[in-house]
């Protein structure tokens, strides 16, 4: 249970991580078809299109059954590959999580310092996610 939630996580923080801007001017052009007058990046823009991602990766695991990688839990590499998901998504989630409170942060020295190292959790998140799927994904070769 906690590996295919890890997974789902996983599959909705990529977008969030990887194409953040899309993901907000999709819901901001959302929220401008149903009559809301939003500005670029704002924070209702980003939520719906973050609501958006997470109905897509649900349709798509209730339709499948599952997300890929489809990892055996005896399989070798699978515990390092569910970990290495877990601190991808742990990285990608602060980063997610500044990007949407980063008007909170007053002090423009502190929010560049911030910045700079929410960015390359980013980057870090997207190396775990890799090599974590690679991992999961030989946990389910055959054994030779």
């Amino acid at each position: 249970m906690l590996a295919r939630l890890n997974l789902f996580v996983a599959w909705f923080l990529i977008p969030q991580t990887l194409v953040l801007g899309w993901v907000a001017a999709t819901g901001r052009l959302l929220l401008g078809m149903l009559g809301a007058n939003t500005h670029e990046g704002d924070i209702p823009s980003r939520m719906t299109g973050a609501l958006l991602v997470f109905g897509a990766v649900y349709l798509v695991m209730h339709f499948r059954g599952t997300l890929p990688p489809e990892g055996k839990p005896e399989g070798k590499g699978y515990t390092i590959g569910q970990r290495l998901v877990l601190a991808g998504n742990l990285l990608a989630g602060l980063y997610v999580a500044f990007q949407l409170s980063h008007f909170l942060v007053e002090n423009r020295a502190i929010f560049l310092i911030i910045n700079g190292f929410t960015d390359a959790f980013g980057y870090w998140a997207m190396a775990c996610w890799v090599i974590g799927f690679s991992f999961l994904y030989q946990s389910s070769l055959p054994n030779k």
